[in-house]
């Protein structure tokens, strides 16, 4: 039997039932009778009469012990629970007196940010959680992402975003996402894309990105600080958002469906990124650059690079530019192009 305070076997609730029983009909809780009548061990019926009690199912008479009645069962319950409903309402006055009062704070909050800026700097990685949990919820028709690293995401992080977006799709919001190639060789990443595109959601992936970004409804949208904190950027000015939106565009329309990392898909990846690196070997940028460029790791960048210039024969950047050129492999006018800076 379950009560505020006591948990029985189910043993136990059947001997429970049957003294119940008993007593209902002959209003006696005597040991002797009971157990003559159930057929059960008096101390079992003593320890039920206990419980029984303490379920407020029998009330005991004050001037006869062996006496008792049994009381409606729904009763038994309001007795139990009318302390627990005076806890549950003094609680929900706490709450409500927490909001109230920290409520009184928010136009100070929100005063930092006249009507008419249309930037917001968060500083802390609870602020950036909080405004995007916001942002979900409020989201009307899509959302759009770019998430550069490849596959440097936190399991826990993909976790909770895939929860997010889960919700988010279950209301009709499109969701589109954009990754480096390198994320088709992450596990994680892998799982997180086959979990959420059976919901909906739509991912493709690209050797080279613009940048981090989350859009909602091309109206408001959030870049990272450039500190290398945890922070970001919110942006709400139209022409800004509408910008971002139309740079994500472009890049999607040029990546490639995650799906297609497979087979003869997932060589092709490997081949993108194999040229891709030529290109930035010969226009000279270093090897953090273009780990960063490609989201991959510092080690995986100069594994790539090692691979390549023994394959090519060469000792320097230089000279591996010059090979791949002879080769076919490198894109002249690419190659030559203005490189921004890292």
């Amino acid at each position: 039997m379950l009560t505020s305070d006591v948990v029985s076997d189910p043993d136990d609730v059947d001997v429970d039932i049957e003294v119940y029983g008993w007593v209902l009909e002959h209003r006696t809780v005597d040991v002797v009778a009971v157990a003559a009548g159930t057929g059960r061990d008096p101390d079992a019926i003593r320890r039920s009469v206990a419980r029984l009690r303490a379920s407020r199912l029998l009330h005991v008479s004050p001037g006869d012990p062996s006496v008792a009645f049994a009381v409606a069962p729904d009763t038994a319950a309001e007795q139990l629970v009318a302390p627990l409903e005076v806890q549950i309402r003094e609680q929900q006055r706490a709450i409500s007196g927490i909001r109230e009062d920290l409520g009184r704070f928010l136009p100070h909050y929100l005063g930092r940010r006249s009507a008419g800026e249309s930037l917001e700097v968060l500083e802390s990685l609870e602020e950036v959680r909080g405004a995007l949990n916001r942002a979900s919820l409020a989201c009307r028709t899509e959302m759009l992402s770019s998430q550069p690293g490849g596959g440097s995401r936190v399991p826990e992080a993909m976790e909770e975003a895939l929860r997010r977006d889960e919700e988010m799709l279950k209301r009709g919001i499109a969701i589109r996402t954009l990754y480096h190639h390198t994320a088709r060789f992450n596990g994680p990443s892998q799982a997180y894309v086959s979990a959420a595109s059976a919901l909906g959601a739509q991912y493709r992936t690209a050797h080279e990105l613009f940048g981090r970004l989350i859009a909602f409804d091309r109206e408001l949208a959030f870049i990272p600080v450039t500190d290398g904190s945890w922070g970001a950027v919110v942006i709400r000015e139209p022409s800004t958002v509408a910008y971002l939106c139309d740079i994500f565009d472009q890049t999607w329309d040029l990546a490639s469906p995650f799906s297609a990392a497979a087979g003869q898909g997932l060589e092709e990846v490997a081949r993108e990124i194999h040229e891709t690196i030529i290109r930035l070997l010969a226009a000279g940028l270093k090897d953090e650059a273009i780990g960063r460029r490609l989201g991959m790791s510092l080690r995986t960048a100069r594994r790539h690079i090692a691979d390549i210039m023994q394959e090519l024969g060469a000792g320097s950047r230089f000279q591996a530019g010059v090979a791949a050129a002879a080769r076919g492999l490198l894109d002249l006018d690419a190659a030559a192009g203005p490189v921004e800076p890292e």
